[in-house]
């Protein structure tokens, strides 16, 4: 099986074989396994150590008080959660598993001492922690800027540009198990306006759902319909030149 942080980590910078094995050695570290709804961990939690989606999907939740939640962003194979142990006391946030996903656990002593032995991972981690800030920013956009329509296709090609680069998008499609109400919470939408505008990019032939995979009939017109730019997951500094393909082809 790929290593899905590799190949993530790869559309940055260029590893070497070491570097290679030496992601290896994190991912074969014990894994969990969540089943869908249940929570990874919870805000207040005091973590120690570092969580790599390898299967499935998580979302990052907030819960007020009032029982509201927001989802601030969906975890998918490849990203880590939360590099930031080495600074936080506690979560500020939940994670939760959307559907049945497995998480290789990471000490902190582990990434601590992965830290000092490469610059090329380290600067690597660094950007894979910051292109989920940007990504985060991106969903502020989305609530303050973004009308309904275009913010679910912002949402919709931005995940099938990071399944691309993880090598798991199949003929522009790729696993969608969240439910209508999970996209109200990361939209700021209600279910019936996010049903309502499921519809409207079904009925312009953009997009259909399929075996909980999400298909992207026409990947230059739903980019159009999102007014997409890409300059935010910083895939600028891929090199191309390299043996390391770069996997969003033409999306970017």
């Amino acid at each position: 099986m790929s290593n899905v942080l590799t190949m993530k980590l790869e559309q940055f910078t260029r590893l070497n074989e070491a570097e290679r094995v030496r992601l290896d050695d994190l991912i074969n570290l014990p894994r969990k396994t969540y089943a869908g709804g249940e929570a990874i961990f919870e805000e207040g939690a005091k973590v120690d150590s570092v969580y790599l989606i390898t299967d499935g999907v998580a979302a990052r939740r907030k819960t007020l008080p009032n029982g509201d939640r927001q989802t601030m962003g969906f975890l998918i194979p490849g990203d880590l959660c939360e590099l930031e142990v080495f600074v936080l006391a506690s979560m500020d946030h939940d994670l939760v598993a959307v559907c049945h996903t497995t998480c290789t656990v990471i000490p902190k002593a582990v990434i601590s001492g992965l830290l000092t032995e490469s610059s090329t991972l380290t600067r690597a981690l660094w950007w894979s922690t910051m292109t989920d800030h940007a990504m985060l920013r991106s969903r502020i956009i989305d609530h303050g800027r973004r009308g309904s329509y275009e913010r679910l296709a912002h949402l919709f090609y931005e995940m099938l540009i990071r399944y691309r680069l993880i090598g798991l998008a199949q003929d522009d499609s790729y696993p969608f198990p969240s439910t209508q109400t999970e996209l109200a919470e990361a939209t700021g939408m209600t279910p019936v306006h996010v049903n309502r505008t499921l519809r409207l990019l079904r009925s312009d032939g953009l997009i259909q759902f399929a075996d909980k995979r999400l298909v992207v009939l026409n990947p230059a017109r739903l980019k159009k319909a999102a007014c997409f730019e890409s300059n935010y997951l910083h895939l600028e500094r891929t090199e191309r030149e390299t043996d390391v393909s770069h996997r969003a082809g033409d999306l970017v």
